[in-house]
Order: C-alpha cells, then structure tokens, then sequence
C-alpha cells in the first residue's frame, strides 16, 4: 500500500493506493499543526476503509508527504533568527540582489528588504580570485571575534557565502569547521555545497533561505516521522521537491529549500500523466484549483517546464531561492478566495483567502466574508448535505447573507445575480493566468488539452476552457487530489550543478568533461542511495547558455556525456539557437554561445510503466437527482445531478447537468457535453455559450427572480 498527502491551505488531502486501487480522502488543514492534519485525514482513511490507524499505517511500504510549511514560514517571517557570513567588502550582496521592478514607474512600491538584515551581516576577512588563488587567507582572530559576536547574539542558523567559493571552497570550509567548533548545535549553511552557481545574489539568497529554515524543518520533519513511526509506519518516508520529484525525509531535512514549492510541484506530473492516459497529447495546461490558489503549469512536448527564476513572493521584490522549480503560476483564485468591493465599486475576488479557519461563511466557523464556494452554493452548483463526501454540511443560509452582504448590497444586485458575478470574475482570472503563461511562448490554448484538478477546479473549469477555445477538458476521477496523485506517480530525483564558465568559440573541452564526469559520479551515487527501484534510472544532461552580453540563461538538454570533438560542439550550439527561437521567438546562429553552469538530473522510478493510477477503488454509488441550479445562458434551470458511477460506458451526458463526486462537483452548462473515459476521468467537450439555444430545459420560478 502507498500513501500520499498533500497539506493545502484549506483542506488536507490523502490519496491511497492499495490492491482495489486508489482511493481520496481529505480533511480540513490545521494552521496552528500541520501535522494534526495528516493524522486527522490518516483517521478518516483508517474509518473509512474499515481498519484502524496502525493497521492502516503497518501496511502502508511507501509514505509520500508534500507541504507548504516552509514556503509559509519565509512568507509569515518566522523562520530561525539567522546570520549571514560574506567576504570582507560585500556585505550589501542581499540589499543589491538582482532583476527591478514589475512595473518601472510605481514608485508606491518600496524598495524590498534583504532577507537577512544588515545588523545580521558579518564580514569575514578573506579573499579568493575567480581563478581560485588565495589572496588574503582568513582571519582567523576575526572569524572567532565574529562568532562571540553570533553567539551574543542568539543567532539560530548560519549562512556563509564567500566570492568564489565555487572555484575554491576552501574558506568557506575553514569558517563552517570553525562554527561548528564555537557554536555546536547551531546549523550552518555553506553555499559552495548548496548552490554552486556563479551568481551572487542567487547563491547568497538561497544560502540564507536555506540556513533559515533548517531548524524549523528539521524539527517539523523529525516530528512527524517520531510520530507516524510511533504509530505504527515502518516504510519508507519520502518528502515531495520543488523540481516535481522526491527525496527521502534526511536528505530533505539537511536541504530544506528543496521542498519551498512542494505542493504546488506535483499537479503538472499527474496531469501530464492523464493527457497522455486520456487524450494522448503532449501539449497540456493543468490548473490546480485548490482551496486558497489556482496553480497553472504548461507542458510542451510532454516536458515539464522549469524555471531558475524561482521567487518566495512578487517577482523582484520577494525572495529569490536559486534553485530550479517546476514553473508554477498561482492566483488567488480558489474556493475560499474571498470576494469584494472597492471604495470605488470594483468587485474584485482574492488574493485573500479564507483558508480552512475561519474558512467560507457557509462553513458555519465565523467566516463573514463572501467567498468563490458561498458563490457556488448560492448559484445551486453544490448540495449542502454531500459537501466534502457528506463530512461537512454547508450553510445556505450564511452563504447568501454573506453573498448580499459583501457583493450584493454594494453593486445593487440581486443574490443569484451578485453570486454570478464572482464567479464569472473568477473565472476570468482563471483565464488570464493560463493566457500569460501560453501566449508568452506562443502557444494557441485552442490545441492544448486542459486537465482541471483541484477541489474548486469543476466549479467553472468549462467556462475557462471555452474563453481559452480549447477543444478538450479533463477532469481525472483522482482530480480533487490532483498533487497527491501526482505524488504517488513520481520518482525519486535530484538536480546537481558545477560551474565551468567557457564559449563555443573558445570552448574547454577538457574541463567542461571533466566537470560533466563529475555530475555524472554524483548521480551515480544518488542512484546507489535510492535501493530498489521499480525499473531504470535515468540521467538527463544540460547546460545554462545565453548569447554574449544577455543577461538571462536557457536551459540546453545534451546530446552527449562528454564532448568528443568540435561536432559536438556545434550540435549543443545548434540546439541552442532552437531553444532560444523556440522560447522567445528569434535566434542569432552566427552568434557564438557562452555556457556557465552545467548540471544533470537523474531520476530514480518508484513504480512500473503502466497505467499512471487506476480507476478509483470505490466507484461510488450510482446516483441521478434534480435540483435548482443558475446558469448565465439559459437562466434559473432544474438541473439533472449524476454521480460518476451513475455515467454507463460510452453514454454521452448534455448539459445543463452537474456531475458530482464525493470532493469535487464539475458543472456542465448548456451547450457542453461529457463522457466517462476507462480512466474514470470526465472527458468534456466544453462547446460554446451559442449553442445553449439548442438544449431543452425547464425553468424553474426563481428565474424570475434572478432577473
């Protein structure tokens, strides 16, 4: 059996995997102790299924868990009280940073504040060339005087960066061996280890980040693998990567930056993973609706996107981690986002979230404020009594009032009509996050399939898929616990860099094969380290390349493992012209190309080849039903309601209809269509708001009123 959870900002989610297959659960999150939620949510899965919790835990080989508490504890600032250790002369390193601003001329925005302040920023005397000569050895009086001053200090984590630590790390071994002699207890960070990329600013940032978060990680992940060992797991504990693989818990602990985006990683995996299964394209956007954000991610040529431009918070002013990610863009645009109106009568919804506590007002918890589910219970799209597989009873009553309240009375407008109206600005928010993401690389999203995940995703999935034209909408029966199934279909893998900066004019062969030698050992070893594999590893090969004088990198598969001779050269060249025209629409191939970091992945399969996740174990019961549901096109409208089980093979259901599971509810509105795949996924065909005219419904007397 296999475990996989995912702890969201409003609800926890579990998926299991077992011989009927797999099967979700979810619970709501605990703020105040994430682990209380996977212990709340393991509980229900035990009651459900029938056993007891170290029953259900004593059979489970493989714990796969993904988290946003590291990413919350940079963003709340409440990581470890940390000190940054940098060469004598640079100490601005973090206030300088990199990049400007979003918008040059909104002046409103103040200039941001480096993660580590000034007055915890001590300069070491010392000094080694780009070349790696040593040009002032280090103090070692100072180094001492600077950790009295640490330890005066109270400081928690230590970060050191030292220039050129790259190409020799020697001082920055010699002040981690004497912190660890003058300070025992306290972590250090050096970043020659953690992030060997040339530069500063990335490397001194992930440094810090780093530092900060290892003790509060350190004891988070210590926590709950002492309590789920206690109660009864005795598999493997695996901890989900920003890069959409995973690492066991003591490697992630000793790196914790690797897991700031673990959450959000893994949607792209599953969805990729049912395009294929379902649609069989390669050309994919997966939005991730959950309960806080809505997550979207392109996939071209079934490749997951990366970026190295990965930032805790706005891009410029937030934080910037230095290290690859899957490319994520993320709105505040989930269930419990929260809509209003500004002193100037703009209706807005998000960024603020109503989480899990107090959560919506129909969670009956002391949330006031209208959120996007008040919206959906209002318009008639969820049934009060089944929320949440019937684990949670909504509110109808405080959904309205809160409706009339916030969006209602201010723009004069009745409740249906109020409720509508955040949607449909939902929606567009929706659109414009997959539109910055696919016409930047242009992309048509007419040709790509979208696959909707998430708890909040079938709320209005096929009003987004027709605003985009696409032709194709997926919604996977695993779909409300789209990043916990994609955990449980990803591998063990991990990322390693070393610097060689050279030009394919001038190219060193010999020390560029030298350093690819290098990632290849290290890979090799990660792959020892993984045991038992359920079929071959593999090591993917790349170089970060730009044209002289650009700025920004792009990433470059290799065709090769070493350089052989200036054939190879040319070809990586040559694919480096491709990528740059691909990406950014021009290339310049009598131009020379200059690489600076080059690095490898290597990943280590947990499962077979087959089918990425069978049919749901428990089907469900097959259910048909009627109630009052609002439409934009056609009105107030009784509404036919299915389960999935309910949906016989090759039948083709019309909407309007509402096709609803135990964690998601998917509304099919008039002029659309969808059938029941072997997968179990929905597959919809979203057609366009012109051909409602065609459908035959009853209106019902509250139309009357919505007008």
């Amino acid at each position: 059996m296999r475990i996989s959870v995912d702890i969201g900002g409003t609800f926890t989610d579990l998926v299991v995997e077992g011989e009927v297959g797999p099967r979700l659960f979810k619970a709501p999150t605990v703020p105040s102790d994430p682990v209380n939620s996977v212990f709340d949510v393991l509980e229900v899965a035990a009651s459900t299924i029938g056993c007891t919790l170290e029953e259900l835990l004593r059979d489970t080989e493989l714990f796969i868990h993904a988290t946003t508490r590291a990413l919350n504890a940079v963003l709340t600032q409440t990581t470890a009280r940390t000190a940054f250790l940098t060469t004598e002369g640079h100490p601005d390193v973090l206030l300088l940073r990199e990049g400007g601003r979003e918008d040059p001329f909104d002046f409103t925005v103040p200039f941001p504040e480096p993660f580590v302040p000034r007055a915890l920023t001590y300069e070491v005397p010392e000094r080694i060339s780009s070349s790696g000569a040593v040009i002032k050895a280090v103090d070692d009086r100072a180094l001492d005087e600077i950790c009295d001053a640490l330890s005066a200090e109270n400081i928690e984590a230590v970060a050191v960066c030292l220039l050129w630590s790259t190409v020799n790390p020697t001082h920055e071994l010699r002040v981690g061996d004497r912190l660890a002699q003058r300070l025992p207890g306290v972590p250090y960070t050096l970043s020659h280890q953690l992030n060997p990329t040339l530069r500063e600013y990335r490397r001194a940032s992930s440094t810090c980040i780093n530092a900060s978060l290892q003790p509060i990680m350190t004891d988070y992940l210590t926590g709950a693998s002492a309590r789920l060992r206690a109660a009864g797991f005795a598999g493997r504990l695996l901890m989900v990567t920003s890069i959409g693989g995973v690492l066991d818990i003591e490697d992630v602990a000793e790196a914790p930056i690797h897991c700031i985006n673990s959450g959000p990683s893994m949607a792209p995996i599953a969805g990729r993973a049912f395009a294929r299964e379902d649609a069989d394209s390669d050309v994919v956007i997966v939005a991730d609706a959950g309960g806080t954000t809505y997550d979207v991610t392109l996939v071209r040529d079934g490749r997951i996107p990366w970026t190295r431009e990965t930032w805790i918070g706005p891009r410029y002013v937030g934080h910037m981690t230095g290290f690859p990610s899957i490319d994520v863009k993320s709105v505040g645009a989930g269930g419990g986002s929260i809509a209003w109106v500004d002193s100037g009568g703009l209706l807005h919804v998000g960024p603020q979230s109503a989480g899990s506590v107090p959560g919506p007002a129909c969670y009956g918890r002391g949330g006031t404020d209208p959120t996007v589910t008040d919206a959906a219970l209002v318009l008639g799209y969820l049934d009060p009594d089944l929320f949440s597989g019937g684990s949670m009873r909504l509110d109808a009553a405080a959904a309205v009032a809160a409706v009339r309240r916030g969006v209602g009375a201010p723009l004069e407008m009745g409740d249906v009509v109020a409720a509508d109206a955040v949607m449909q600005l939902t929606t567009e928010q929706m659109v414009r996050a997959i539109e910055e993401i696919t016409l930047q690389q242009g992309i048509d999203a007419a040709g790509a399939v979208l696959v909707g995940g998430g708890g909040a995703a079938g709320l209005n999935a096929v009003w987004v898929a027709r605003r985009l034209g696409c032709r194709r909408l997926i919604i996977p029966e695993v779909g409300a616990a789209l990043a916990a199934a994609g955990a449980l279909i990803s591998d063990l893998m991990a990322a390693y860099a070393v610097t060689v900066s050279t030009a394919s004019d001038m190219f060193a062969m010999e020390k560029v094969n030298t350093a690819l030698a290098k990632l290849h050992a290290m890979c090799q070893a990660f792959i020892e380290r993984a045991g038992v594999l359920e079929s071959e590893p593999s090591i993917e090969m790349f170089a970060e390349a730009h044209y002289p004088q650009q700025v920004w990198d792009l990433e470059v598969l290799l065709r090769v493992t070493q350089f052989a001779d200036d054939s190879d050269v040319r070809d990586f060249v040559a694919d480096f012209h491709s990528v740059h025209e691909q990406v950014l629409g021009i290339s310049d191939r009598d131009a020379p190309v200059e690489m600076i970091t080059w690095g490898a992945r290597v990943q280590c399969p947990l499962r077979g080849s087959g089918s990425p996740l069978s049919s749901l174990g428990e089907d469900g019961i097959a259910v048909e039903s009627v109630r009052t549901a609002y439409f934009p096109e056609i009105g107030v409208v009784a509404t036919p309601v299915r389960t999935p089980a309910s949906i016989g093979d090759g039948e083709v259901l019309k909407g309007p209809v509402i096709v609803e599971s135990a964690f998601t509810t998917i509304v099919i509105p008039a002029g659309s269509a969808c059938e029941r795949s072997r997968s179990g996924s929905l597959l919809i065909t979203p057609g366009s708001p012109g051909q409602a005219h065609e459908v035959e419904y009853a209106k019902s007397d509250a139309k009357a009123d919505a007008e």
